[in-house]
């Protein structure tokens, strides 16, 4: 009887060893996890730190009383693996006692994750500075959170964790200072777009500092002092440490496994190891850019559960394949959403990637659903394309109802290789509480297929800054304009430009501006087909503007 043993009991490994008894009865199943949780739910854990989520428990997906009961699998917390002899197929293991075994496998599955980053600043080792990452963590914080003398508390970090911390713990009733080492917030977004959420965390009344990583920390006995490279310094009563992750693959280096150079192991498409009895999953694993096919390291739970149980299909000989990890992910930060999947501009440009020649990018304003349906609220929905093939690269989308349908449905369109054009003819469902007749993801392959056909090109959200010379042309109606006005624009309203044409300048970059982008779209034609060379649409209009500026 063949005997697996798994390393680790969150997400990829749990996932790993439920498929793997479903598929084999037979084989004998060992999950070792060092901490004394199986299969948490660590996306959670901000909401149980502000009293969302109520009580513990409701973290805790299973246990191993109840991997024994249904799937009659041993799983021992407390026990971590501290070696790996694959001569003789062996992990040497460490129990709560203290207490030194060994334990024999036929296959290994290591699934043991990765912690998070508490780099080399001095000050770091003060008790106030904390970090979330499994649910001791969690309770602990909540405790700290529990506590009225504790007032201010500073995030470092404005990545995914570190924003739905600083949330959480302002509903909390806590003051919270966000400090982010680079020139943005959510860095898995577009700089103008992360701005929209910049925008939304500062009107809920969180202090944020860009571009101002942390220098050191003091701790006082009362409070800790964090100071900035800048030279700023806030007070906290507890610092949330929230600064990235590093994969837990030490076991892998110090068994001759092969890794990456930021530690990651490297996997097949099969999830073998170098090794071909060791398997490996989750954040601990190099993956396959999708998009790119370049390798990478992407930490997500979605990822890691499905790699837990590919791993098993093969160990129990049906072949399965990891085609590869497009990073989809979404995140809420107060009254917003923010999603993003595949590619972002950045990271084509980092490339060496040139826009205009390579990919193309739009930008729109799209309502949640029908208009006239009360409640409909607006959202930002960027795609981003490759100009030669017009598959889709990525997108990114920031709106506060209705962004996870549409970034899925955006993410499996790119699954299949799917065209900017084919969002226009994807048939989506309709009814005026839920989306429009031409849905926010129709409209991006409408504007796609204008792009694609050389009738629209759109500014960059910031062109009228640094392109002085350029015209704003506002053909909002006057009213609008008196509400908002874009500082130096034109204003003609759009239902008299065509008798107003010898008012605008045919030798300036022309950039046409409206509410949301549908006029300005228009009032291009119009110049266009007057004769009009340099004409470019204001990325989703004034609301784009406002949001960004």
């Amino acid at each position: 009887m063949a005997k697996t043993v798994i390393i680790g009991g969150v997400a990829g490994g749990a996932s790993c060893a439920a498929r793997l008894r479903r598929l084999d009865e037979k084989m004998e199943i060992t999950v070792l996890e060092k901490g004394n949780y199986i299969s948490f739910a660590n996306c959670g854990l901000p909401y149980y730190v502000s009293g969302v989520i109520g009580a513990q428990s409701a973290l805790l997906l299973q246990s191993p009383e109840m991997m024994k009961a249904r799937f009659n699998i041993e799983v021992r917390v407390n026990n971590e693996v501290t070696a790996i002899d694959r001569e003789n197929r062996l992990v040497k293991v460490t129990d709560a006692n203290g207490t030194e075994y060994s334990e024999n496998y036929d296959y290994l599955v290591i699934a043991t994750g990765s912690s998070p980053l508490r780099p080399g600043i001095e000050g770091i080792d003060s008790e106030k500075i904390r970090t979330i990452w499994n649910v001791n963590d969690a309770a602990a914080i909540r405790m700290l959170a529990d506590d009225e003398k504790i007032e201010n508390v500073c995030v470092v970090g404005g990545g995914f964790i570190g924003l739905e911390m600083a949330e959480n713990l302002h509903a909390a009733g806590k003051k919270v200072t966000i400090a982010e080492a680079s020139n943005q917030i959510m860095n898995n977004l577009d700089y103008e777009m992360s701005l929209i959420v910049s925008n939304e965390i500062r009107k809920k009344g969180i202090d944020l500092y860009v571009n101002d990583g942390v220098s050191r920390f003091a701790d006082t006995g009362e409070e800790v002092i964090v100071e900035l490279a800048s030279g700023r310094k806030i007070s906290s009563d507890l610092v949330i440490l929230a600064i990235g992750v590093r994969p837990n693959s030490k076991l892998a280096k110090d068994a001759g496994l092969e890794v990456n150079r930021r530690g990651g192991i490297i996997v097949d498409e099969y999830l073998r190891t170098s090794d071909p009895n060791i398997y490996a999953v989750g954040d601990v694993i190099e993956v396959r850019d999708y998009i790119s096919g370049e390798k990478t390291m992407i930490p997500l739970a979605g990822p890691a559960n499905k790699q837990g149980r590919m791993a098993a299909d093969n160990i129990a000989g049906f072949e399965n394949r990891y085609p590869g990890t497009m990073g989809t992910s979404i995140a809420k930060v107060f009254d917003l959403t923010a999603a993003s999947t595949g590619k972002n501009e950045k990271t084509l440009i980092a490339a060496g990637l040139q826009k205009g020649k390579d990919y193309e990018t739009i930008t729109i304003s799209a309502n949640s659903h029908a208009m006239y349906y009360p409640g409909g609220v607006p959202m930002m929905i960027k795609v981003i394309f490759d100009l030669n093939t017009e598959e889709i690269l990525g997108s990114q989308i920031v709106g506060s109802q209705g962004t996870d349908k549409r970034i899925d449905v955006i993410a499996t369109a790119m699954k299949y290789k799917g065209r900017i054009t084919d969002l226009k003819e994807l048939e989506l469902a309709y009814a005026p509480p839920f989306s429009s007749a031409k849905d926010p993801v129709n409209m991006a392959g409408y504007v796609g297929e204008n792009v694609v056909k050389g009738l629209a090109a759109f500014a960059r959200y910031d062109e009228l800054e640094t392109d002085r010379e350029a015209l704003c042309l506002d053909v909002r109606e006057v009213m609008e304009v008196e509400r908002f006005a874009i500082p130096g624009a034109l204003n003609i309203p759009l239902g008299t430009l065509r008798d107003n044409l010898d008012r605008v300048d045919r030798n300036r970059k022309i950039i046409v501006m409206c509410a949301a982008g549908v006029r300005a779209h228009t009032a291009s034609r119009i110049l266009k087909n007057n004769g009009f060379e340099n004409v470019k649409i204001y990325p989703g209009g004034v609301r784009f503007y406002r949001l960004t500026h």
